[in-house]
């Protein structure tokens, strides 16, 4: 890729990132009656559906081929008590659904979904309802990433909880340059965390651009949570970073599983699994999928050009690599 081509990449991730936040034209596209299905089409490939029960034969249907899975009602920034109890009440219905697949199935959360934005007591709340269902049918609960700014509450939140709660995991963002004080933080804290090198847009006060750098804080910071035995899930999508905590010898580890977002690389993941590597599939549903769907075009902008083939109905099937 050359200089120009790199310069368009950043440029267009950039737009993509800003149009994945611009709640304007996300109601516009959620409401229309003419765009919803056209958009959502495109985003199918990243989605298990827009409800539990078309997300669940999925889920168990990649139990059964030997992955884990990590479900997730996808959405956020949830502004009235009463949206935040609803979404709160979609989780213990999930947790419930997961009964009997023990540690093969998590579930995943936004904190801003279930009342952080309206009141951290309220976040608190909700999560230790939902953690103490969870506890009852052996499912863990992961802590999404989210901004920057929310980070502080969210490390807060999660270390509240894990004073009490075995079953609770946390999502530590790479590229944050808070990120290796936070691991040390809450390093001691049995639960699983899972590192990101982190999707959302952040300013270079806050945050390490793609880079060599960030690649090497990445593997510092998966190193050092291996050494200390406790749960890791190493959550990305970039061979190189693979190939070298494979050739390190840390994906063999028992406290150690590699993770991949639904719908892409499928083909990686198989092929780690089927070399006996802990494999485990992030899969998210719901109606909230916008955000979602942008960020995975902004990580790789040439998924938009399947998109835009998907959208005019010239993709009839998913490529080689959505199989599982």
């Amino acid at each position: 890729m050359n200089e120009t081509e790199q310069q368009l990449r950043l440029i267009a991730t950039s737009a993509l990132k800003s149009i994945a936040r611009n709640e304007q034209i996300k109601q516009h596209v959620l409401e229309s009656e003419s765009l919803y299905p056209l958009i959502f089409r495109a985003a199918r490939r990243f989605i298990a559906g827009e409800t539990r029960d078309q997300a669940l034969p999925e889920a168990i249907k990649l139990i059964s081929k030997g992955y884990s899975v990590s479900l997730d009602c996808i959405g956020e920034n949830k502004t009235l008590e009463k949206e935040c109890t609803e979404a709160k009440n979609e989780f213990l219905q999930l947790v419930r659904s997961l009964r009997g697949t023990g540690h093969l199935s998590t579930m995943s959360l936004d904190l801003s979904k279930i009342g952080m934005m309206v009141d951290g007591e309220l976040a608190y709340r909700h999560l230790e309802e939902l953690l103490r269902e969870a506890s009852l049918y052996g499912v863990t609960i992961m802590i999404s990433a989210e901004e920057s700014f929310k980070t502080e509450q969210i490390v807060e939140l999660y270390k509240r909880a894990a004073g009490n709660y075995v079953n609770v995991g946390i999502t530590l963002q790479a590229h944050l340059h808070r990120t290796e004080r936070d691991l040390a933080e809450i390093q001691h804290y049995p639960g699983r965390i899972r590192f990101v090198k982190g999707a959302y847009q952040e300013s270079e006060d806050n945050g390490e651009p793609r880079s060599e750098r960030l690649t090497e804080k990445y593997l510092r910071l998966v190193e050092a949570r291996v050494a200390s035995g406790h749960p890791v899930s190493i959550a990305t999508h970039d061979e190189a970073i693979l190939g070298e905590l494979r050739r390190r010898g840390y994906l063999g580890q028992p406290n150690v599983e590699v993770e991949m977002l639904y719908g892409i690389r499928a083909d990686l993941l198989k092929t780690l699994k089927d070399e006996g590597y802990r494999a485990r599939v992030y899969l998210p549903y719901g109606k909230e999928w916008h955000l979602y769907f942008f960020h995975r075009l902004a990580e790789y902008p040439p998924n938009l050009y399947r998109a835009i083939a998907t959208i005019a109905d010239r993709v009839n099937t998913p490529d080689e690599e959505a199989y599982y």
